[in-house]
């Protein structure tokens, strides 16, 4: 016997009725289910709402170890972060950690050549700066100032005792440099040229050799 129309209009809607429900139990990515249907967000789908830099070693020397540390907020296990330095490009990736069961991640990282950049943490849509690293090689400076003032320097302007700034022979007008001497560190620009004595490569002018501490000629940390 032929089905009738009205039956198979029936067994029809059934059929949709049955696609209805098994659509309706699909889990989405990112998030899992448990037999209850109550499960809670996976760590990949952990989302970051805030992040808390902790203690961190950002002024060391080439090739030894610097680290920074932290905390997502809320706290979750196994989110991804990536610890990022800033060049003239845009930020770069160094480094990448994973959340422990308390929200905190640990970078550690040898940073090989000398230079001075700011670093942030990205978590996901979320960014936190965490500080400038640098990292630091010796050379050797002296300093230059009375008798001079009010003479022309090579990268514009005139010298005074307060200007602030470094000689250096190659290094293009305003490029910055970092300068440490214990716990002092400043970060100026290169204003002029020199020094024309063999064996030094910045001349310090008056003004950042007061901020230092600095005395006449030796050795500093810098971060060029």
């Amino acid at each position: 016997m032929r089905p009738t129309f009205e039956g198979r209009a029936r067994r029809a809607i059934a059929a949709l009725g049955a696609v209805s429900a098994v659509t309706a139990i699909v889990v989405l990515p990112g998030t899992a289910r448990s037999d209850g249907g109550g499960g809670a967000p996976t760590a990949t789908a952990a989302r970051v709402a805030d992040i808390a830099p902790g203690p961190a070693r950002l002024n060391v020397m080439a090739g030894a170890r610097a680290h920074v540390t932290g905390r997502v907020n809320p706290a979750a296990a196994g989110v991804r972060a990536a610890l990022q330095r800033q060049t003239g490009r845009g930020w770069h990736t160094i480094d990448r950690a994973t959340t422990d069961a308390g929200g905190a991640f640990r970078f550690a990282f040898r940073p090989g050549r000398p230079g001075s950049a700011p670093l942030r943490v990205s978590v996901g849509d979320a960014r936190r700066a965490v500080g400038r690293l640098n990292v630091y090689r010796h050379a050797m400076v002296s300093w230059y100032g009375p008798g001079l003032y009010g003479q022309r320097l090579s990268c514009g302007g005139r010298l005074t005792p307060r200007t602030l700034g470094v000689a250096h022979k190659t290094l293009p007008c305003g490029t910055k440099v970092t300068l440490r001497k214990g716990g002092r560190i400043v970060r100026v620009r290169v204003v002029d040229r020199g020094p024309f004595v063999g064996g030094r490569e910045f001349d310090l002018t008056s003004a950042t050799r007061h901020r230092l501490g600095f005395g006449g000629v030796g050795t500093l940390l810098v971060a060029a």
